[in-house]
């Protein structure tokens, strides 16, 4: 007999938009991505994402140069002035897996040379960051955010007032010779320390993530409830390669040990959103 398919529920969330708010723009640079987001923010924190644009940036390959960074900070640094956005609300983020690369300090030089805020998270931050932009209210007692990025995965809960954070492995770890069966099993120790009552939902955000999602999605939907059967995904790693494969290793760790009830990958998620949210109005 041929096995039934887990039955996916529906995710249907409507967040709050923002009230007389004002654009600010954040570019980060991740490991494989040079990305700029546009938001909405108003004085209670309401955001909406009005523009994201995506380029390659390629650091954990060493393609990355000075000439092609200035360039494409040029590019976006305009594209924010073009928009109203003043010089104070222009913010560079790097990401934690970036700053591991030894291009990234090169990087890191001529970013000081253009005079914007500039900060280097830490995976800590990260995690925090991805909470406060993608963790409904209704949920914050009860669920967790993933964010599983190409250098690390960030694990995010509360704790009454408290954020705890936790990191393992990202999807790129085949580039560092890391077995499938070794990053399974540190994710999986990682997740299981999330309180079962944590467990309810998970909010799932990063590119590999995207990339399994890519198979189910119907059109541009911000969130995409994802099946907890792995095996339907399979196909992704057909279509899409190493990255996804790495990626659906670590999404199965994560069901295995938390046997969460519904997990919901937010579509554009980035925790620099969450960045932006920390700063003053």
């Amino acid at each position: 007999m041929a096995s039934l398919k887990k039955e996916v529920v529906a995710y249907n969330y409507t967040p709050a938009k923002p009230v007389n708010g004002k654009l600010k723009g954040i570019v980060e640079l991740g490991m494989t991505g040079f990305n700029l987001l546009i938001v909405e923010v108003d004085e209670v924190k309401n955001w909406e994402l009005k523009e994201i644009e995506y380029g390659s940036s390629l650091i954990s390959e060493g393609m990355t140069n000075t000439s092609q960074v200035n360039l494409k900070l040029k590019e976006y640094i305009e594209k924010m002035m073009s928009k109203g956005i003043g010089t104070k609300d222009i913010h560079f983020v790097v990401s934690s897996g970036a700053i591991k690369e030894d291009l990234t300090q090169v990087i890191l030089k001529e970013l000081e040379n253009y005079g914007y805020d500039l900060h280097v998270v830490t995976p800590k931050e990260e995690a925090k960051y991805a909470l406060q932009a993608y963790l409904p209210e209704e949920f914050k007692e009860t669920s967790f955010v993933v964010d599983i990025g190409s250098g690390n995965t960030k694990f995010s809960y509360r704790e009454g007032d408290q954020v705890v954070t936790k990191e393992s492995y990202g999807s790129k770890y085949y580039q560092k010779g890391v077995e499938d069966i070794d990053v399974y099993n540190q994710v999986k120790e990682i997740a299981s320390t999330i309180p079962t009552n944590k467990r309810k939902k998970c909010f799932l955000i990063g590119g590999a993530p995207h990339e399994i999602a890519s198979t189910v999605m119907k059109g541009d939907e911000k969130y995409i409830s994802l099946s907890t059967d792995v095996s339907e995904f399979e196909v992704a790693v057909d279509k899409k390669g190493k990255k996804a494969q790495s990626g659906l290793n670590i999404y199965k760790a994560i069901l295995d040990a938390t046997s969460c009830e519904q997990v919901i990958f937010i579509n554009d998620g980035n925790f620099i959103v969450g960045y932006l949210l920390e700063l003053p109005y």
